[in-house]
């Protein structure tokens, strides 16, 4: 069994955007839902301050993480004169070219770091 990636992205909202991006959010959120069935949580947040965005995705392997940068990408785009990304952080193994892709999206977006967390220990249950 391959293991689950967890990502995590959180970006600042650049001022006079926000509602572009509640408006994006729902969009990317409902396009994921309908195109990738295999992907196990999605979900896009925005902080109480209402100044950070953040995107929380549980894939069930590398494969899936890949598919949703190639489905996602042009949407991903659409963030770019709203956002500045901060940080991608994932946790798990992806392939080397989702490690790349994800490098070229942190660019596009304004430049955030992307940090890669191995699992050590730990465990994930199935749906019950």
């Amino acid at each position: 069994m391959t293991d689950p990636i967890y990502y995590v992205d959180r970006s600042d909202i650049l001022e006079g955007s926000l509602e572009e991006v509640r408006e994006g959010m729902r969009d990317l959120a409902a396009f994921v839902e309908e195109r990738e069935p295999q992907l196990i949580a999605y979900h896009c947040c925005i902080d109480e301050a209402e100044s950070t965005m953040s995107v929380l995705a549980v894939h069930p392997d590398s494969d899936s993480m890949e598919l949703h940068m190639t489905l996602g990408g042009p949407k991903f785009k659409a963030f770019a004169p709203l956002i500045r990304l901060r940080a991608i952080d994932v946790y798990g193994r992806p392939t080397t070219a989702v490690v790349e892709r994800l490098h070229q999206k942190a660019e596009m977006l304004g430049g955030g770091t992307v940090t890669l967390h191995t699992l050590e220990a730990g465990f994930t249950r199935p749906a019950h």
